[in-house]
Protein backbone atom coordinates (compact mmCIF):
# COMPACT_ATOMS: atom_id res chain seq x y z
CA UNK A 1 0.00 0.00 0.00
CA UNK A 2 1.09 3.52 -0.34
CA UNK A 3 0.40 6.50 1.80
CA UNK A 4 1.88 10.02 2.01
CA UNK A 5 3.89 11.03 4.44
CA UNK A 6 3.10 15.08 4.15
CA UNK A 7 -0.41 14.64 2.95
CA UNK A 8 -1.27 18.20 4.87
CA UNK A 9 0.80 19.97 1.72
CA UNK A 10 -2.66 18.93 -0.63
CA UNK A 11 -4.40 21.73 1.31
CA UNK A 12 -2.35 24.20 -0.97
CA UNK A 13 -4.39 22.82 -4.13
CA UNK A 14 -6.48 25.61 -4.16
CA UNK A 15 -3.84 27.93 -3.44
CA UNK A 16 -3.05 29.49 -7.39
CA UNK A 17 -6.88 29.98 -7.98
CA UNK A 18 -7.42 32.04 -4.54
CA UNK A 19 -4.58 34.02 -5.58
CA UNK A 20 -6.06 34.60 -9.14
CA UNK A 21 -9.34 35.23 -7.56
CA UNK A 22 -8.52 37.63 -4.41
CA UNK A 23 -5.62 39.61 -5.35
CA UNK A 24 -6.04 42.66 -7.78
CA UNK A 25 -4.60 42.39 -11.29
CA UNK A 26 -1.19 44.26 -11.92
CA UNK A 27 -0.59 47.33 -13.20
CA UNK A 28 2.47 48.87 -14.10
CA UNK A 29 2.69 53.10 -15.86
CA UNK A 30 5.36 53.23 -18.34
CA UNK A 31 6.68 55.96 -20.48
CA UNK A 32 5.59 55.81 -24.10
CA UNK A 33 6.32 57.72 -27.33
CA UNK A 34 3.36 58.69 -29.60
CA UNK A 35 4.16 58.40 -33.49
CA UNK A 36 1.99 59.05 -35.99
CA UNK A 37 2.83 55.95 -37.86
CA UNK A 38 1.94 53.11 -35.46
CA UNK A 39 -1.22 52.28 -37.35
CA UNK A 40 1.21 51.52 -40.72
CA UNK A 41 3.76 49.34 -38.30
CA UNK A 42 1.06 47.52 -36.11
CA UNK A 43 0.07 46.35 -39.97
CA UNK A 44 3.47 45.66 -41.24
CA UNK A 45 4.20 43.15 -38.22
CA UNK A 46 0.15 41.80 -38.85
CA UNK A 47 -0.78 42.52 -35.20
CA UNK A 48 -3.53 44.91 -34.08
CA UNK A 49 -3.57 46.72 -31.46
CA UNK A 50 -5.24 45.17 -28.24
CA UNK A 51 -4.66 41.73 -29.99
CA UNK A 52 -1.38 40.35 -28.41
CA UNK A 53 -1.44 37.51 -26.66
CA UNK A 54 0.80 35.62 -24.28
CA UNK A 55 2.57 32.40 -25.97
CA UNK A 56 0.26 29.27 -25.21
CA UNK A 57 -3.24 29.81 -25.35
CA UNK A 58 -6.14 29.23 -23.45
CA UNK A 59 -4.69 25.44 -22.67
CA UNK A 60 -1.74 26.27 -21.12
CA UNK A 61 -4.27 27.46 -18.72
CA UNK A 62 -5.51 23.74 -18.13
CA UNK A 63 -1.72 22.80 -18.00
CA UNK A 64 -0.29 24.77 -15.31
CA UNK A 65 -3.06 23.83 -12.75
CA UNK A 66 -2.14 19.94 -13.31
CA UNK A 67 2.14 20.99 -13.22
CA UNK A 68 1.40 22.12 -9.57
CA UNK A 69 -0.95 19.44 -8.52
CA UNK A 70 1.65 16.76 -9.60
CA UNK A 71 4.64 19.19 -7.57
CA UNK A 72 2.47 19.20 -4.28
CA UNK A 73 1.90 15.75 -4.41
CA UNK A 74 5.86 15.29 -4.86
CA UNK A 75 6.35 17.36 -2.05
CA UNK A 76 3.76 15.21 -0.02
CA UNK A 77 6.14 12.27 -0.27
CA UNK A 78 4.08 9.65 -1.72
CA UNK A 79 5.66 6.06 -0.41
CA UNK A 80 4.97 2.70 -0.80
CA UNK A 81 5.06 0.81 2.26
CA UNK A 82 5.82 -2.73 2.19
CA UNK A 83 5.05 -5.58 3.85
CA UNK A 84 6.54 -5.84 7.84
CA UNK A 85 9.52 -7.68 8.49
CA UNK A 86 9.17 -9.18 11.74
CA UNK A 87 12.64 -10.23 13.58
CA UNK A 88 11.98 -12.35 17.12
CA UNK A 89 14.11 -12.13 20.16
CA UNK A 90 14.15 -14.27 23.03
CA UNK A 91 13.01 -12.60 26.36
CA UNK A 92 14.41 -15.89 28.66
CA UNK A 93 17.78 -16.89 29.45
CA UNK A 94 18.04 -20.65 30.51
CA UNK A 95 20.52 -22.23 32.48
CA UNK A 96 21.09 -25.28 32.69
CA UNK A 97 23.30 -27.39 35.86
CA UNK A 98 23.88 -30.47 35.45
CA UNK A 99 25.71 -32.53 38.08
CA UNK A 100 28.39 -35.04 37.06
CA UNK A 101 29.58 -36.27 39.71
CA UNK A 102 30.38 -40.08 39.74
CA UNK A 103 27.22 -41.17 41.95
CA UNK A 104 26.03 -40.02 38.33
CA UNK A 105 26.87 -43.49 36.83
CA UNK A 106 24.86 -45.42 39.44
CA UNK A 107 22.45 -47.50 36.82
CA UNK A 108 19.19 -46.95 38.61
CA UNK A 109 17.21 -45.42 35.71
CA UNK A 110 15.80 -46.90 32.76
CA UNK A 111 16.02 -46.01 28.98
CA UNK A 112 12.80 -45.77 26.33
CA UNK A 113 13.90 -49.19 25.38
CA UNK A 114 13.10 -50.06 29.28
CA UNK A 115 16.76 -50.72 29.44
CA UNK A 116 18.54 -50.23 32.90
CA UNK A 117 21.12 -47.02 32.08
CA UNK A 118 22.90 -44.75 34.28
CA UNK A 119 21.37 -41.44 35.87
CA UNK A 120 23.53 -38.82 33.42
CA UNK A 121 22.48 -40.56 30.44
CA UNK A 122 18.79 -40.78 31.75
CA UNK A 123 19.30 -36.77 32.30
CA UNK A 124 20.62 -36.21 28.84
CA UNK A 125 17.35 -37.74 27.36
CA UNK A 126 15.33 -35.17 29.61
CA UNK A 127 17.62 -32.41 28.46
CA UNK A 128 17.45 -33.33 25.15
CA UNK A 129 13.79 -32.74 24.43
CA UNK A 130 13.61 -29.84 26.87
CA UNK A 131 15.88 -27.95 24.77
CA UNK A 132 13.81 -29.06 21.61
CA UNK A 133 11.00 -27.28 22.78
CA UNK A 134 12.88 -23.91 23.93
CA UNK A 135 13.57 -22.92 20.30
CA UNK A 136 13.33 -19.15 21.39
CA UNK A 137 15.28 -19.40 24.84
CA UNK A 138 18.81 -18.88 24.84
CA UNK A 139 20.27 -22.00 26.62
CA UNK A 140 23.66 -21.89 28.73
CA UNK A 141 24.96 -25.22 29.83
CA UNK A 142 26.87 -25.67 33.37
CA UNK A 143 28.12 -28.99 34.37
CA UNK A 144 29.41 -29.08 37.80
CA UNK A 145 31.45 -31.77 39.92
CA UNK A 146 34.17 -31.10 42.39
CA UNK A 147 34.71 -27.64 40.28
CA UNK A 148 31.72 -25.97 38.19
CA UNK A 149 32.38 -25.25 34.73
CA UNK A 150 30.78 -23.93 31.42
CA UNK A 151 30.23 -26.72 29.59
CA UNK A 152 28.18 -24.03 26.76
CA UNK A 153 27.68 -20.17 26.63
CA UNK A 154 23.89 -18.78 26.62
CA UNK A 155 23.13 -19.40 22.73
CA UNK A 156 20.21 -19.91 20.19
CA UNK A 157 22.69 -22.50 18.60
CA UNK A 158 20.59 -25.18 20.12
CA UNK A 159 22.41 -27.92 17.77
CA UNK A 160 25.57 -26.97 19.01
CA UNK A 161 24.33 -27.14 22.47
CA UNK A 162 23.21 -30.78 22.12
CA UNK A 163 26.44 -31.84 20.71
CA UNK A 164 28.11 -30.56 23.66
CA UNK A 165 25.62 -32.20 26.02
CA UNK A 166 26.72 -35.39 24.29
CA UNK A 167 30.42 -34.95 24.68
CA UNK A 168 29.65 -34.21 28.96
CA UNK A 169 31.20 -37.86 30.63
CA UNK A 170 30.33 -38.89 34.22
CA UNK A 171 33.38 -37.74 36.47
CA UNK A 172 34.86 -34.92 33.99
CA UNK A 173 34.68 -32.19 36.46
CA UNK A 174 35.75 -34.28 39.86
CA UNK A 175 34.25 -36.78 42.02
CA UNK A 176 32.39 -34.47 44.22
CA UNK A 177 29.66 -32.52 44.65
CA UNK A 178 29.98 -28.18 44.56
CA UNK A 179 26.11 -26.91 44.53
CA UNK A 180 27.34 -23.72 45.54
CA UNK A 181 29.83 -22.98 43.03
CA UNK A 182 27.36 -24.33 40.07
CA UNK A 183 25.30 -21.78 41.58
CA UNK A 184 28.03 -18.97 41.57
CA UNK A 185 29.01 -19.73 37.97
CA UNK A 186 25.63 -18.80 36.43
CA UNK A 187 25.29 -15.62 38.45
CA UNK A 188 28.71 -14.85 36.83
CA UNK A 189 27.36 -15.58 33.33
CA UNK A 190 23.63 -14.38 33.95
CA UNK A 191 25.37 -11.06 35.19
CA UNK A 192 25.97 -9.76 31.69
CA UNK A 193 22.67 -11.09 30.11
CA UNK A 194 20.44 -8.28 28.78
CA UNK A 195 16.91 -9.97 29.34
CA UNK A 196 15.08 -9.38 32.27
CA UNK A 197 13.82 -13.24 32.95
CA UNK A 198 16.44 -15.35 34.10
CA UNK A 199 16.35 -19.11 35.08
CA UNK A 200 18.34 -21.93 36.32
CA UNK A 201 17.79 -25.32 36.38
CA UNK A 202 19.73 -27.13 39.05
CA UNK A 203 20.03 -31.21 38.92
CA UNK A 204 21.87 -33.02 41.13
CA UNK A 205 21.91 -36.61 42.97
CA UNK A 206 24.55 -35.46 45.60
CA UNK A 207 25.15 -33.30 48.58
CA UNK A 208 27.05 -30.11 48.57
CA UNK A 209 30.58 -30.92 49.90
CA UNK A 210 33.60 -28.70 48.50
CA UNK A 211 31.88 -25.42 47.41
CA UNK A 212 34.27 -22.11 47.78
CA UNK A 213 29.98 -20.19 48.40
CA UNK A 214 27.90 -21.83 50.88
CA UNK A 215 24.59 -23.02 47.83
CA UNK A 216 21.77 -20.85 50.77
CA UNK A 217 24.42 -17.94 50.65
CA UNK A 218 24.92 -18.49 46.64
CA UNK A 219 20.98 -19.05 46.23
CA UNK A 220 20.78 -15.40 48.25
CA UNK A 221 23.30 -13.79 45.61
CA UNK A 222 20.75 -15.41 42.39
CA UNK A 223 17.48 -13.59 44.16
CA UNK A 224 19.43 -10.33 44.32
CA UNK A 225 20.38 -10.55 40.84
CA UNK A 226 16.89 -11.30 39.62
CA UNK A 227 17.89 -15.24 38.68
CA UNK A 228 15.02 -17.86 39.46
CA UNK A 229 16.30 -21.27 40.45
CA UNK A 230 14.45 -24.52 39.65
CA UNK A 231 16.29 -27.69 41.73
CA UNK A 232 15.80 -31.23 40.47
CA UNK A 233 16.73 -33.86 43.31
CA UNK A 234 17.62 -37.61 41.85
CA UNK A 235 19.30 -38.98 44.23
CA UNK A 236 18.62 -41.50 47.73
CA UNK A 237 17.70 -39.41 50.56
CA UNK A 238 18.55 -42.48 52.53
CA UNK A 239 21.96 -42.72 51.28
CA UNK A 240 25.39 -41.94 53.31
CA UNK A 241 28.28 -40.02 51.93
CA UNK A 242 28.37 -38.22 48.53
CA UNK A 243 25.65 -40.28 47.23
CA UNK A 244 22.88 -38.67 49.43
CA UNK A 245 20.95 -35.98 48.49
CA UNK A 246 19.86 -33.10 50.90
CA UNK A 247 16.53 -32.73 49.25
CA UNK A 248 16.07 -29.75 52.08
CA UNK A 249 18.80 -28.00 50.81
CA UNK A 250 17.64 -27.92 46.95
CA UNK A 251 13.70 -26.89 48.62
CA UNK A 252 15.54 -24.12 50.42
CA UNK A 253 17.64 -22.95 47.47
CA UNK A 254 13.85 -22.86 44.84
CA UNK A 255 12.31 -20.92 48.39
CA UNK A 256 15.00 -18.63 48.11
CA UNK A 257 14.88 -17.33 44.81
CA UNK A 258 11.29 -18.33 44.15
CA UNK A 259 11.41 -21.42 41.97
CA UNK A 260 10.04 -24.89 42.29
CA UNK A 261 11.67 -27.97 44.08
CA UNK A 262 10.87 -31.53 42.16
CA UNK A 263 11.97 -34.40 43.11
CA UNK A 264 12.86 -37.50 39.91
CA UNK A 265 12.91 -40.53 41.31
CA UNK A 266 12.93 -42.53 37.84
CA UNK A 267 12.95 -41.59 33.59
CA UNK A 268 9.37 -41.05 33.69
CA UNK A 269 9.31 -38.82 36.86
CA UNK A 270 12.39 -36.84 35.22
CA UNK A 271 10.52 -36.62 31.82
CA UNK A 272 7.31 -34.53 34.05
CA UNK A 273 9.28 -32.39 35.77
CA UNK A 274 11.09 -30.91 32.62
CA UNK A 275 7.30 -31.46 31.41
CA UNK A 276 6.56 -29.08 34.32
CA UNK A 277 9.23 -26.66 33.45
CA UNK A 278 7.99 -26.08 30.73
CA UNK A 279 5.03 -25.12 31.95
CA UNK A 280 5.79 -22.75 34.78
CA UNK A 281 8.86 -20.80 32.08
CA UNK A 282 6.63 -19.79 29.39
CA UNK A 283 8.10 -18.58 26.08
CA UNK A 284 8.23 -15.12 26.02
CA UNK A 285 9.66 -13.93 22.45
CA UNK A 286 9.71 -9.87 21.77
CA UNK A 287 8.72 -9.28 17.69
CA UNK A 288 10.45 -6.40 16.13
CA UNK A 289 8.57 -4.95 13.42
CA UNK A 290 10.11 -3.02 10.46
CA UNK A 291 7.95 -1.68 7.88
CA UNK A 292 10.31 -0.60 4.20
CA UNK A 293 9.37 2.08 2.42
CA UNK A 294 10.03 2.78 -1.04
CA UNK A 295 9.98 6.88 -2.17
CA UNK A 296 7.63 7.41 -5.11
CA UNK A 297 8.12 11.43 -4.83
CA UNK A 298 9.96 11.50 -8.78
CA UNK A 299 6.97 9.95 -10.08
CA UNK A 300 4.77 13.19 -10.12
CA UNK A 301 7.96 15.24 -10.08
CA UNK A 302 9.25 13.91 -13.12
CA UNK A 303 5.65 13.90 -14.56
CA UNK A 304 5.77 17.36 -13.85
CA UNK A 305 9.24 18.63 -14.87
CA UNK A 306 7.99 16.35 -18.39
CA UNK A 307 4.16 18.52 -18.73
CA UNK A 308 6.15 21.66 -18.53
CA UNK A 309 8.58 21.21 -21.04
CA UNK A 310 6.37 19.31 -23.30
CA UNK A 311 4.21 22.76 -23.06
CA UNK A 312 7.15 24.84 -23.16
CA UNK A 313 8.15 23.18 -26.51
CA UNK A 314 4.94 23.41 -27.96
CA UNK A 315 4.00 26.71 -27.01
CA UNK A 316 7.33 28.01 -29.05
CA UNK A 317 6.26 26.01 -31.95
CA UNK A 318 3.12 27.17 -31.78
CA UNK A 319 4.21 30.86 -32.14
CA UNK A 320 6.57 30.08 -34.47
CA UNK A 321 3.94 29.19 -36.83
CA UNK A 322 1.16 31.19 -36.15
CA UNK A 323 2.93 34.41 -36.44
CA UNK A 324 1.91 35.72 -39.75
CA UNK A 325 4.66 36.88 -42.26
CA UNK A 326 4.96 40.56 -43.88
CA UNK A 327 4.29 40.28 -47.49
CA UNK A 328 7.02 39.81 -49.91
CA UNK A 329 6.97 43.63 -51.52
CA UNK A 330 6.78 45.02 -47.96
CA UNK A 331 9.95 42.95 -47.46
CA UNK A 332 11.38 44.09 -50.34
CA UNK A 333 10.64 47.93 -50.25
Amino acid sequence: MWQLEYPWLMLLLPLPWLVWRYMSEYHEARSAVRVPFFGAMSHAVGQEPGQAKVAGGRWQLLVNPVVWALLLFACARPVYVEKPIEHSQPTRDLMLAIDISQSMETRDYSNANGEQTDRLSAVKDAVRGFIDERKDDRIGLIVFGTGAYPQAPLTLDHASLHILLDEVGIGMAGPNTALGDAIGLTIKLLDTAKEQDKVLILLTDGNDTGSAITPDHAAELAASKGIVIHTIGIGDPQATGESKVDLQMLENIADITHGRFFRADDRTALKQVYDTLDRITPHKVKTFSHQPKRDLFWWPLAAALLLLAISQCIAAFWVRIASPRAPQSQQEG
